[in-house]
C-alpha cells in the first residue's frame, strides 16, 4: 500500500513535513537532520548536506577538470605560503 509502505509523506498542520519512519531509515536520516530542499520543475529533491557538498564538489571538478592548483588543498598551501606559515 502506498500509503504506508513510505512512498508518501505527510503535512502536519503546524507546517512540518513527516516522513515515514523507513524512508528515514533507508536513507539514514537521524532526528535533527538538516536536509538540503531543491524545487525543480518536476517537483522537490530532498538531499542531506554531505550529499550537498558531494554534488557541488563534482560540479567544481567538471569546470576545472584535474588543472593543477585547483583544489583547496593548494589553495591553502599557497595562502600559508603567503602568510609565511609553511
Amino acid at each position: 500500500d502506498p500509503q504506508t509502505d513510505g512512498r508518501f509523506a505527510r503535512v502536519l498542520p503546524n507546517g512540518r513535513l513527516s516522513v515515514p519512519a523507513a524512508v528515514r531509515r533507508r536513507m539514514g536520516w537521524e532526528p535533527g537532520a538538516r536536509l538540503k530542499l531543491e524545487e525543480t520543475e518536476r517537483g522537490l529533491i530532498v538531499r542531506t548536506a554531505s550529499q550537498g557538498v558531494s554534488e557541488a564538489q563534482a560540479r567544481y571538478r567538471a569546470m576545472l577538470g584535474d588543472k593543477p592548483g585547483s583544489s583547496v588543498d593548494d589553495f591553502l598551501r599557497e595562502r600559508r605560503a603567503m602568510w609565511g606559515q609553511d
